[in-house]
């Protein structure tokens, strides 16, 4: 993690999951507080990583400070469409060129295409 600017940007790289919550939950709600996050480095997104997204979203808010997401790796991007987030952090998502290509309608379909 990289918080540069003071308080202006924080980049997240590696995982983020369970095994760096502590971590990262420190990052995200330190002080002085991030006004934006860039997640281009993220290589892998579980729910507790989108869970801290969310609890460090809900602190800026109650704070009354706004909090971007910037930057979307293809793993935040995935998660993201899989879980339909995108408007709950009302970031815009920075789409690669899949979000042109046809999608299957079979989630099990999906599943194969994203292994192979």
């Amino acid at each position: 993690m990289n918080n540069s600017t003071a308080s202006a940007a924080l980049r997240i790289e590696g995982e983020m999951t369970i095994y760096r919550a502590t971590e990262l939950k420190q990052a995200l709600l330190a002080e002085p507080a991030p006004i934006e996050i860039d997640l281009s480095g993220v290589t892998d997104l579980d729910t507790v990583g989108v869970q801290l997204l969310m609890l460090a979203k809900r602190t800026a808010q109650a704070s009354g400070r706004d909090l971007r997401l910037v930057a979307h790796s293809p793993a935040v991007t995935d998660v993201f469409e899989l879980l339909g987030l995108a408007s709950i952090f009302d970031d815009p998502l920075v789409m690669d060129s899949r979000a042109s290509a046809p999608r299957p309608s079979n989630p099990n379909a999906r599943r194969r295409n994203h292994e192979s």
